[in-house]
């Protein structure tokens, strides 16, 4: 019976099977650029349910189609251009807000109510790298989004242009003005949209945020218009993300959509302000986060 307790108390090491790795041990860097990676895939549902390809599936669905529209018509009219590209992504505006409210939640709201921030930053990762990581997929997502129509109707308008090389020419100059006013729309409604979706752990809560952020002073515009002078009606685009934008693009383009007269730069100074602090919000908001 002695030599029984004695063998219980040692104890005994079992080997199941399990052996060390002994592979590559990869760093931060490549840690940061699966997480982008992973989010950019799950803001068009890939890779999950088919629930949650739906709406991104619906905005994709939208703006191809739209694109199929403006191919089709310029093919018609003899490559006559109905809508420019620039024109073409401000058509965009509620669908890409849309998407925004979608997939902004589903990248960082989900994380915080499932509670599973401790195991990201268990590893090589710190809280900005995770933050910077999930505004940089949702840039990307909106830039991919808006890229794609792009190339569409390029590569329609090319083909439908009379002219020859000089023709397609202009018309890939024109698809690289709007592949860069893509990207400044994607870094601008990104920065904006992704903060506001950090701050509530519910996907819904966060969507309903982030479309009153957007929504909230297009009143403010609409009254300034409708009583203020000609500098008021410049100046009031300023204190809305998508206005903002609308601005930046009737001074960067020449663009005479929108008067913002002198204050041009102001616009894009306003525009870099704003994603610089979107993103100071953002990763002073996970440094806060309890994990």
């Amino acid at each position: 019976m002695a030599s029984d307790d004695a063998a219980v108390g040692a104890g005994v090491i079992h080997d199941i099977g399990y052996q060390r790795y002994a592979g590559p041990r990869l760093g931060r860097r490549h840690v940061v650029t699966a997480l982008y990676l992973h989010s950019l895939r799950t803001a068009f549902g890939l890779g999950r349910s088919a629930a949650a390809k739906i709406f991104p599936g619906i905005v994709v669905g939208v703006a191809f189609a739209a694109a199929v529209v403006l191919v089709a018509v310029r093919s018609q009219a003899g490559g006559v251009i109905p809508y420019t590209y620039l024109q073409f992504i401000d058509g965009l505006g509620i669908p890409l807000i849309v998407f925004l409210a979608v997939i902004a939640p589903e990248l960082v709201s989900r994380d915080l109510r499932s509670r599973v921030l401790p195991l990201y930053f268990s590893r090589p990762l710190r809280r900005s790298d995770y933050a910077l990581a999930k505004l940089a997929a949702t840039v990307s997502a909106v830039w991919l989004l808006l890229a794609g129509p792009l190339l569409l109707i390029f590569l329609g308008g090319a083909f439908s242009r009379s002219g020859g090389a000089s023709a397609v020419w202009r018309e890939f100059t024109d698809f690289l003005g709007g592949l860069g006013y893509a990207a400044m729309t994607a870094v601008v409604l990104g920065a904006f949209a992704v903060p506001l979706a950090s701050l509530a752990s519910r996907r819904a809560i966060a969507a309903v945020v982030i479309v009153v952020g957007f929504v909230a002073t297009a009143p403010v515009i609409g009254v300034v218009n409708a009583i203020g002078g000609a500098t008021a009606q410049q100046l009031s685009p300023l204190v809305n993300p998508a206005t903002l934008l609308t601005g930046l693009e009737a001074w960067i383009y020449r663009d005479e959509k929108l008067d913002v007269g002198r204050y041009g730069p102001l616009y894009l100074l306003v525009a870099v302000a704003l994603v610089t602090a979107c993103g100071a919000a953002l990763i002073a908001r996970y440094r806060k986060v309890t994990v």
